[in-house]
């Protein structure tokens, strides 16, 4: 991709915005010609403000020669070097190893690697993994959120301890309850293999922990001895967690503090995809538009691709269904409009977004407590058709699937990704990074081995870029996702265009993009069907 093209990218950027007044604040519609708008919501992306030295991805300072804030051509240089594009890439990494056992055997999961590239800022997407420190389960989570952070990162911090407790036998339980009663110290209940970053909700962890305890207490109350199942687990911890979210800026908060994240939270949204994996018995559980796959190799060594989950959107034609038969007849060409939940909300599924699920007297009810809506980023809207909510759920579609030893790696990601992707293309290249990461090593001893030999294969390395590749797929797909032409390959200055964009135009090209990808132990899946 040529500067000439390069600064076409700029430039029509730049004139495909739109500034529409809201009250006292302004307000940006991207209006390219694109198939599906970058925004989730419509007219519900207040323009962001942050400090100037504020990384764009996950807390990792960046020097500022990597993303400029200006739109002026003569600031518009593409000066990034091969070293700097890595570096502004491997930003987000991270991989860890799983070690130890499960239940006295290996663990079918084997390690996990995950990167975060910002287009938002600050970025809106959110990731983490756990350890159910009572059932051995291993669980993943891609939160990607929309009109704000807010509600993203409390679902990351929140849903897998719900999900922990849903699990739970009845004795574990009462050991919980007694120990708070008696005030000893809780049984641990989550190990963090990945944190979802540092908490801005510290001053209301002791709410959160109040209505988590609410929570068991209920489950104590339903007398089952074993616990939920996997599947109900799933499902009762993602509508609870959005109950709970709708309920805590309901009730009355002293804290203004507490009451004002308390309102981001219920006023902003997110989905959500999360993985279950305990043995070989893999569940997930997604709401919304992220996205689930599970990379397959057969016996013969071809790969394919394993959806196991379904985008909640206006292309669904089961999420149309559903959204027809919830409402009147009278609202069936009004409750999608321009592919969009009431013309305004790209995912049909979400946590938080109550302004799509309280009536408006409640919604004016609780506004009307004192709140400071614009500083607090809250915009004040309701849809021309609203007229039975609610029109958004946080239910949560569940898939099992048991794992097999061809079963090789899932790969979990925010529509960031699947915008740009499909499927196949993300199993093509994590198997393609396997082998350039030297997983897959050619066996030299089967050949003389010389420094010539050796000269020449770093030579072919180096031609084809994979000196940059390091070890990281999910670094690798950010890569290719950003950075490849319409034939899919991988084009250099465009890659270096997409990351020198400024913060206010990058957004327009493409989301905030976070992946997760997850390796199973093929050895130790086989032991469970040998009964090992």
């Amino acid at each position: 991709m040529s500067s000439t093209v390069s600064y076409w990218i700029l430039n029509s950027a730049r004139n495909s915005t739109v500034i529409l007044q809201g009250g006292r604040r302004l307000y940006s519609r991207y209006a390219l010609n694109i198939n599906r708008s970058k925004s989730k919501w419509r007219l519900f992306s207040p323009v962001p403000v942050t400090p100037k030295n504020t990384a764009p991805c996950g807390g990792f300072a960046v020097q500022k020669a990597y993303r400029h804030t200006s739109t002026e051509e003569d600031d518009f240089h593409l000066q990034l070097s091969p070293e700097q594009v890595n570096e502004v890439l491997r930003a987000g990494e991270s991989a860890h190893k799983i070690l130890g056992l499960a239940s006295g055997v290996p663990n079918s999961v084997l390690r996990f690697e995950s990167n975060q590239l910002a287009a938002n800022s600050p970025v809106e997407d959110r990731q983490g993994v756990a350890s159910c420190m009572q059932t051995n389960g291993l669980m993943f989570g891609i939160f990607d959120g929309h009109g704000g952070h807010a509600c993203a990162q409390a679902v990351s911090e929140r849903l897998f301890y719900y999900m922990a407790v849903s699990l739970m036998s009845q004795q574990t339980l009462e050991q919980m309850e007694g120990a708070v009663e008696s005030m000893k110290p809780l049984l641990p209940i989550l190990q963090w293999l990945q944190h979802p970053g540092d908490s801005i909700y510290k001053d209301v962890t002791s709410l959160h922990h109040d209505h988590l305890r609410v929570y068991w207490q209920e489950l104590l109350d339903l007398h089952m001895e074993m616990g939920l199942n996997t599947e109900e687990a799933l499902k009762h911890s993602f509508r609870r967690l959005d109950s709970d979210i709708s309920l805590e800026i309901q009730a009355p908060q002293e804290d203004e503090m507490t009451r004002n994240l308390s309102l981001q939270v219920a006023f902003s949204g997110a989905t959500a995809c999360m993985a279950h994996v305990s043995g070989v018995h893999l569940h997930v559980a997604n709401t919304g538009d992220c996205r689930a796959i599970l990379g397959v190799q057969d016996g013969s060594g071809m790969w394919s691709c394993l959806p196991l989950t379904h985008d909640h959107n206006a292309w669904n034609e089961a999420e149309l269904t559903r959204l027809k038969k919830e409402h009147p007849e009278s609202e069936e060409r009004t409750i999608i409009m321009e592919n969009r939940l009431l013309g305004v909300l790209m995912p049909c599924r979400a946590f938080g977004d109550v302004q799509l699920k309280w009536s408006k007297e409640l919604q004016r009810s609780v506004l009307e407590r004192g709140f400071d809506t614009e500083a607090l980023n809250i915009y004040q809207f309701t849809p021309t058709h609203y007229y039975t909510p609610p029109y958004l759920t946080a239910e949560p579609e569940v898939t099992y699937h048991r794992l097999r030893p061809q079963d090789k790696f899932l790969v979990l990601a925010s529509d960031g990704l699947w915008d740009v992707l499909n499927n196949e293309d993300v199993v093509k290249l994590v198997v393609e990074h396997l082998a350039e990461a030297g997983r897959h090593k050619p066996d030299l001893a089967q050949r003389p081995t010389s420094l010539g030999l050796m000269q020449n294969m770093l030579l072919q390395r180096k031609a084809k870029g994979l000196h940059a590749a390091g070890q990281n797929a999910a670094t690798h797909l950010i890569r290719h996702a950003i950075g490849s032409n319409e034939y899919g390959e991988m084009d250099p200055e465009r890659l270096t265009t997409m990351l020198t964009l400024p913060e206010d135009l990058a957004r327009m090209y493409r989301d905030d993009i976070t992946i997760t990808v997850v390796y199973f132990n093929s050895d130790s899946i086989e032991t469970y069907y040998k009964g090992g």
